[in-house]
């Protein structure tokens, strides 16, 4: 069982995400609003509270959102779950499509830090059932 620590959104592409009071995800779609929703593998992004604690422990000045994150998950590894897990949390079920990413052109916090977790500790969602999903709110996997 984990928490939900943060949701971010952005209708922009390759910038940090906003934090946000709450996000409505849509099935087959992705998160209201945010730039990343279409009818893809990579819907919804999600980065471990850990792995983001970690990172600041060495120096990082990062908000929530920054990585391009939508949702900061407390109580799981996330990179080591495998493919196709389902991920519940109130009426939402996500599926995990992809761990990691090749990032083209390095980040803000990348040319700041020389290093940016979310390529290799992020992973990716696709919507299965919608509903809304708050900081504080437990996430299960399926």
């Amino acid at each position: 069982m984990g928490v939900i620590k943060a949701v971010c959104t952005s209708n922009i592409k390759g910038i940090q995400k906003t934090e946000q009071a709450t996000i409505k995800l849509k099935p087959d779609w992705g998160i209201e609003g945010d730039a990343h929703a279409a009818p893809w593998h990579r819907q919804v992004s999600l980065l471990s509270y850990e792995q983001i604690e970690a990172f600041k422990d060495r120096g990082a000045d990062v908000d929530n959102g920054a990585f391009g994150e939508n949702i900061i998950v407390e109580g799981f590894d996330l990179k080591n779950l495998p493919i196709g897990t389902r991920l519940a949390c109130n009426d939402v079920v996500l599926e995990l499509t992809q761990i990691g990413k090749k990032c083209h052109a390095h980040c803000a916090i990348y040319h700041r830090m020389g290093d940016c977790i979310m390529p290799r500790e992020g992973i990716f969602c696709k919507v299965l059932a919608g509903g809304t999903i708050s900081p504080g709110d437990i996430i299960e996997i399926a």
